[in-house]
């Protein structure tokens, strides 16, 4: 019972539920205006963008589904890691990984039952401010400290997109005459844009493997599939900044 009750509790002083109660009222102040369809036209649009069961909809049909790699027994030289996994605390000089960091953390147990030989990390400095802290060199510091070794881990530190991420590690590869298979690891909903452009930058013998997939099974609960929820939006805000990224990318010649 007391569960039943903190899931409702949730729900009521969530700021998004305020959001949506206030939108309602306003509604109510302008029926009878000429402002009606408007504000009748923004509600259902939020109501949609917030809707979980409808956005995992969006999400399945965007993300990238590879062949259960992480189930078979394939093994690969080398497993390239797309870089953008958290951010760097310059007061503790760690990385604090997020959402993202199963990019990494789901490559890990590939390397130690020896499916995966080498791990690249690719990704430098996102901020414009502070060039100089770079993620990749991060990355293998805490690898280091879980004790993977220096001989197993490259990086590469000056990316500061995908589209560097494959341009800069192709080169790195090439200088090292590598010719061996490649793993390549991101995110499922980040794989479309990056599998186009690794392979448009000419990468052979490459295999895609995602990572912290966002739509899991249908569900057909009462809460998913009717009542609004910020998560999803901020899931539906990632989903069209991809989808955007994506068609940018297309246009530019990229992928």
């Amino acid at each position: 019972m007391f569960f039943f009750f903190s899931k409702i509790l949730a729900f009521i002083i969530a700021p998004y539920t305020w959001l949506v109660v206030g939108l309602c009222i306003l509604l109510k102040k302008v029926w009878n205006t000429p402002f009606r369809k408007w504000a009748i036209g923004f509600i259902t649009f939020m109501y949609v963008i917030s809707n979980s069961f409808l956005v995992d909809e969006v999400v399945r049909a965007w993300e990238y589904k590879d062949d259960d790699i992480y189930l078979k027994s394939t093994k690969y030289d080398l497993a390239i890691v797309l870089g953008g996994m958290g951010r760097i605390d310059e007061r503790q000089q760690r990385f604090d990984f997020t959402y993202s960091g199963d990019r990494l953390f789901q490559t890990l147990p590939m390397y130690y039952k020896g499916r995966v030989g080498k791990i690249l990390i690719t990704g430098g400095s996102g901020s414009i401010s502070k060039p100089h802290l770079r993620e990749a060199a991060y990355i293998k510091a805490y690898l280091n400290t879980i004790h993977v070794p220096d001989s197993a881990v490259l990086i590469e530190n000056n990316s500061k997109n995908t589209y560097e991420n494959a341009l800069f590690t192709k080169r790195m590869l090439d200088s090292m005459q590598f010719k061996g298979s490649i793993l390549l690891v991101t995110s499922s909903f980040h794989m479309r844009r990056a599998l186009g452009i690794f392979h448009k930058a000419g990468y052979k013998n490459i295999t895609p493997f995602i990572t912290n997939k966002i739509a899991g099974n249908r569900k057909f609960e009462l809460d998913h599939c009717f009542l609004p929820n910020s998560d999803a939006l901020s899931i539906f805000t990632l989903i069209t900044h991809e989808m955007v990224g994506y068609a940018t990318y297309k246009i530019k010649g990229y992928l």
